[in-house]
This record gives C-alpha cells, structure tokens and sequence, in this order.
C-alpha cells in the first residue's frame, strides 16, 4: 500500500497516472483482487475485511483526484507559458484586414456619385408613418403598403423600411436644388436567399426648378452609373409601379455571367433586374411644400449590387461572420 501511495505522489503526467489507476482499480487492478477474496471469508471476517478495502479504496480515490488536479493544473501552466504573447511587440497581422464586401460595394457607389456633386444625407432607422409613409404618397390603406412587410413598434414608431424618409426629411430642411444620395440600413420581415430582415439601400434624389431635370436625365446617369460598376453592359429601362414617382422605371443590366445569351442567374432571359428609378410624383413635392419644381429618384440594394459582383449565391450567407467566405474578399 506505502509503494502505491508513494508511486501515485510521483507521477509526472496525466498519461502516468491513468495507468497507475488501471493498475489500482481497473478489473484486473488491485481492489478487484481485493473484493475476490471475499468469498473465501466467513460471514463475520468478509464485514471487517470489506470494510477495510472499501476505506483503502476511497482513501486511493482521493490521492489520485487529487495528484490529477496538480498535474492538470501545471499542464495548464506550461501551455500558458508556451502560448504567451509579447502583446507589445510589432505585429503586422493588421495588414491582413479587409472591408465586408457590402460595406466595400457601398463605398464604391458613394464615391462615384460624390465625384458628381452629390451630397450623402443621413436620418434616423426608426420613423414615423409621415415620413415612411404618407409624404411619400402612400396613404393609410394604401395596397402598396402590404409591399413593405414593415416592423412596428408600440407606439406606432416603425423601423424604416427604406431610406426614402431621408429623402422627404432632406426636403422638409432644404430648398432646391437638391443632389443627394442617402446610404443605410433598412428593415423588412423576409428571410430567404435573396432577402433579409436587414439590408442596405443607397436611394438618390435630384429636385430643381421645373423643366430644369428630366428623366432624360435620370436615363443617362443611371446608364454610365451602372457601365461604371459592372463594365459594358447593356441597359434597358421597364415601365413599373412606384409610389412616390411617376413615370416610374424597373432597369435591367445585360447579364454579366452570360453576356445576354441566358443562364441559371438570368433565369434564361439574358437580363438581371438591378434598381427602381422615376420621376418624383407631384403628392410627394406637395407633402413637403415644394411647388413649380422638377426632380427625379434612384434606389437600389447594396446586397443585390454585392451579390453579383462578387458571386455569392446566398444573401444570408453575407450576414453570418463565416471567414472561409469573407477571407476570399481581402
């Protein structure tokens, strides 16, 4: 018992000591032996016989528990010490560092507007149902309300569900002209491949004096804006439904996987619809106090405009912080 002891005191490792406690109370150990001889034992002797294995037996459980948390402790230690960073030494892991793709896609497309004098407005993510809403000639009731799949709150303050407010607040504090663009987060209930509750928009507006700006306009900017950001590719302007303008136009790119002959992508049709874009419709001047004026607006998703650049599949995959997708962005 004295050699047991000593031999579990001098154990220099985890391995050592599970070895050890095989040899002591494994089914070949030394206490299996023990309890054998019970049955050799009168009924009188097996009483004291076992109870002095079975104290011997709690006495060893306890030595080695406890010779285990010492060498657990100092394996601890050691991998400590071996993992040890000098956290003042020059480091250039920062190098390494990249923007999330949608913020790098935002960026571009600030930055091209900027260099046309656009200004970059800004508003709050919660809004009220006027500036979400009904300035932008969408009344209560509306049928196109059901479109925006909009998060109310309590008081009936609502999570923006486009960055069109930002438009109607920038006319409420400006006189035209106006140039502007206004980038941001916006919120809806959907979640699929291509949505999700929260996605960015960057929607641009353009108001001046009455005949000064025309969807002639809105055509040709929108033309060398979209060449700019996918190449040479066609692009064709679809009449459409907006609220808040009219005319109203769907624009749609040559697809840029298939160069328009169709694929997967394209569903076949050789076109990817890509933004909305129209006049301002004369009730959203109105709302604001704007009279004898003229003006046009863009929007469009960064997530869509990110998605085809860089070829990603899954909206949310964007969302989920998985490095084996955004380390191939740096």
């Amino acid at each position: 018992m004295k050699a047991l002891e000593k031999s579990i005191q001098e154990c220099g490792s985890i391995k050592e000591l599970e070895k050890l406690r095989i040899e002591v109370f494994g089914k070949k150990g030394y206490f299996t032996a023990q309890f054998a001889k019970l049955k050799e034992l009168k009924d009188d002797e097996k009483i004291a016989f076992a109870a002095k294995v079975n104290e011997d037996k709690g006495r060893f459980t306890t030595l080695i528990n406890s010779k285990k948390e010492l060498l657990e402790a100092a394996e601890r230690s050691e991998a400590l010490k071996k993992d040890a960073v000098d956290v003042s030494l020059y480091s250039r892991l920062s190098d390494a560092g990249a923007l999330h793709p949608v913020m790098s896609t935002m960026d571009k497309i600030i930055e091209y507007f900027m260099s046309l004098n656009f200004s970059v407005e800004d508003g709050p993510l919660i809004e009220d149902d006027f500036h979400n809403f009904e300035a932008l000639n969408l009344p209560k009731f509306h049928p196109a309300r059901d479109m925006q799949d909009t998060f109310y709150c309590k008081d009936g303050a609502l999570l923006r569900t486009h960055t069109s407010p930002v438009q109607v607040r920038t006319m409420l504090s400006q006189q035209p002209p106006i140039r502007m663009i206004c980038p941001g987060s916006v919120f809806r209930r959907d979640l699929d491949l291509t949505h999700t509750p929260m996605f960015h928009q960057i929607e641009g507006l353009v108001v001046d004096k009455k005949g000064m700006v025309s969807f002639a306009n809105l055509k040709s900017i929108l033309e060398e804006f979209l060449r700019y950001m996918f190449g040479n590719v066609d692009v064709r302007f679809r009449p459409s439904f907006f609220p808040f303008t009219e005319p109203s136009a769907e624009v749609d790119i040559s697809c840029i996987f298939c160069g328009g002959s169709g694929c997967k992508v394209c569903k076949n049709t050789g076109w990817l619809e890509i933004l909305g874009c129209g006049e301002v419709d004369p009730n959203v001047f109105k709302a604001v106090g704007y009279k004898d004026v003229s003006g046009y607006a863009f929007g469009l998703g960064i997530e869509r405009f990110t998605m085809l650049l860089r070829g990603v599949g899954d909206l949310r995959s964007l969302f989920e912080g998985d490095l084996r997708l955004l380390e191939q962005f740096k």
